[in-house]
């Protein structure tokens, strides 16, 4: 395994470097553990019940704008 010296860089250009090795790993390279899987499978069941108390990404970014302009 290679060695990285990364004392020379910038917090930038780690945080490029993390994104390229997180990119590179395989969706399922490592698998999901039982609690992992349950919760997914959680989230997933009360995403219909609380999708229409949601609001779209589009009514989001407006909001934001308005209070953070």
């Amino acid at each position: 395994m290679a060695t990285i010296d990364y004392s020379h860089m910038t917090p930038a250009e780690k945080l490029s470097l993390i994104g390229e090795i997180w990119e590179s790993i395989e969706a399922d390279a490592i698998p999901l553990t039982e609690a992992q899987n349950a919760e997914i499978k959680r989230r997933l069941d009360t995403l219909d019940d609380d999708i229409r108390h949601g609001i779209d990404a589009d009514a989001l970014e407006a909001e934001l704008d308005r209070r953070f302009p």
